[in-house]
């Protein structure tokens, strides 16, 4: 069975980065729903299409085809005060709009640390980013009503947003 709109595709991936270090790899198969659902990166899901298991792709993901642009508006200098004792360089807060809806949260990583003021980066660590996905197809099967119905795959491997 070939990768078309509406099938569950299952694959392995790596994640290489342009100097070909790797920022992620996954043993366990992820499972994502294919045709515009947004369970994967857009250009994943456009070179994958038409594959079958076994196939194996090797993508090249610019910032706009993975985590966007570095964004110099998205770091924020807080004061000191605002944040725990024992707050350190790489730990991450969420924060978001306070009176906007849950799903507005950004999570923003601490970069630097001084007496009196603490910098945030809200920039996905990944932003900035060309990035190279590496990937085996596993499965490739008929979605069911109820995952087209949602938009996402039930059961084993699936991903929740």
């Amino acid at each position: 069975m070939n990768i078309a709109k509406n099938t569950i595709v299952s694959l392995t991936y790596e994640l290489t980065d342009a100097g070909g270090e790797l920022i992620e790899k996954v043993a366990e198969p992820i499972s994502y729903l294919h045709g515009g659902y947004d369970g994967i990166f857009p250009l994943v899901e456009e070179t994958l299409h038409g594959k079958a298991v076994g196939d194996r792709a090797s993508i090249t993901l610019t910032p706009d085809d993975a985590f966007g642009e570095y964004d110099h508006d998205m770091v924020r200098v807080e004061p000191r005060d605002l944040f725990p004792k024992e707050i350190a360089v790489g730990m991450q807060f969420e924060g978001g709009e306070e009176e906007g809806d849950d799903e507005d949260f950004e999570l923003f990583t601490v970069v630097e640390v001084t007496d009196k003021e603490v910098t945030l980066d809200g920039n996905h660590p990944l932003a900035g980013k060309t990035l190279t996905f590496n990937c085996t197809i596993t499965g490739v099967r008929q979605a069911t009503a109820e995952e087209l119905e949602h938009g996402h795959v039930h059961g084993e491997g699936g991903h929740h947003h």
